[in-house]
């Protein structure tokens, strides 16, 4: 394999003038620069990554953290979507991923901090990491560029993108109130993420917008599974005066509610309707079709990307949070009270 200083004997110049022109400098003459390209292409010489790295001290690669309590991996019904936009916007600037494994033997020992300085990275991107990991205040504070989804890093190289999680639970109860539901449920979140905080928090302040009573015994924290949905679902299904909506504060969990609900001898929508949150794509197989919330995950992905490449290249941009809108789309789950009636179309408000 061709080497500058190979390109250099060639060319009768210096290994540092071979150097700057292939780093693109322009303090070489037009002729000497030419001459180098076209012996470094006869040569067939390709840069060596890493060396570039340590004289340039980048090497155009981004740290991904990517983690999951359910341990569905890259199969996650949600950060899969945010994941690959956010893979698609950082390809087009130059850059390439590397994932950090969640059971590698240093993870007990290294920070996030340790294991992106021994790799190189020039960002980290941080999905599903817990509010609780002890490591994240000195991530924040090393200066290392950070970006991560629904998770509140905040600081001087640090930012997070998610959707309006508050407004996004609002819209929710407001449909159920619209189509006549007074005694609502809500499923919510054992794991205190900021989502799941959001949505309770928005989920209050419709019901009390609304003058609605907001039930304990109606109020199960689960885990965004379906089973989690399910078997939150049979404890609401226990109490002797029946709610006649739930939202849940994922659609994993509204397709476990859905299980349960049917399992029971109770239909859908005419009995108890039922909205979710996040709009998966595994909703196209599921019947009777699930009214939710839609998370636009693509935004989310490219936006993401953008705002690091932001922290990364601009030593002066300060960051701040990224909120996404959030949208309703309208499907079967949902009833209006005193009818039967429901559509397969879908509407988004």
């Amino acid at each position: 394999m061709a080497t500058i200083y190979d390109i250099a004997k060639e060319a009768g110049v210096s290994a540092a003038t071979v150097s700057k022109v292939l780093n693109g400098k322009t303090d070489v003459g037009a002729k000497t620069s030419e001459r180098v390209k076209k012996i470094a292409s006869e040569l067939n010489y390709h840069p060596n990554s890493i060396a570039r790295g340590l004289a340039t001290k980048k090497s155009d690669t981004i740290g991904v953290f990517f983690q999951d309590h359910l341990n569905t991996g890259f199969r996650h019904p949600f950060l899969q979507d945010v994941l690959a936009s956010f893979k698609d916007t950082i390809g087009k600037n130059g850059y390439d991923l590397i994932f950090f494994a969640n059971d590698h033997p240093d993870n007990q020992m290294e920070t996030f901090e340790a294991r992106a300085k021994n790799r190189h990275v020039d960002g980290l991107f941080l999905l599903g990491v817990p509010r609780t990991d002890p490591n994240l205040f000195s991530l924040v504070q090393s200066g290392i560029p950070c970006m991560s989804v629904d998770l509140d890093l905040i600081g001087p190289n640090a930012s997070y993108i998610t959707s309006d999680n508050v407004g996004g639970a609002q819209k929710a109860v407001d449909y159920l109130v619209e189509m006549g539901h007074e005694d609502i449920a809500f499923i919510s979140d054992v794991f205190a993420t900021k989502p799941g905080q959001d949505r309770l928090m928005g989920f209050k302040t419709a019901m009390e917008k609304h003058r609605l009573p907001i039930l304990t015994k109606w109020i199960i924290a689960s885990d965004f599974s379906e089973k989690g949905g399910y078997l939150s679902t049979l404890k609401i299904l226990e109490s002797d005066h029946l709610p006649t909506a739930i939202f849940c504060a994922g659609d994993m969990m509204a397709i476990g509610a859905m299980e349960a609900i049917t399992e029971k001898g109770l239909k859908i929508g005419k009995d108890i309707s039922i909205i979710g949150f996040d709009d998966i794509k595994l909703l196209n197989y599921v019947k009777p079709s699930l009214t939710t919330i839609r998370q636009k995950k693509d935004i989310m992905g490219e936006m993401a990307a953008d705002e690091l490449l932001k922290l990364m290249n601009d030593s002066n941009y300060f960051p701040s949070p990224l909120s996404i809108e959030t949208e309703l789309v309208i499907r079967s789950t949902v009833i209006r009270r005193g009818t039967t009636k429901s559509t397969d179309d879908s509407i988004e408000v």
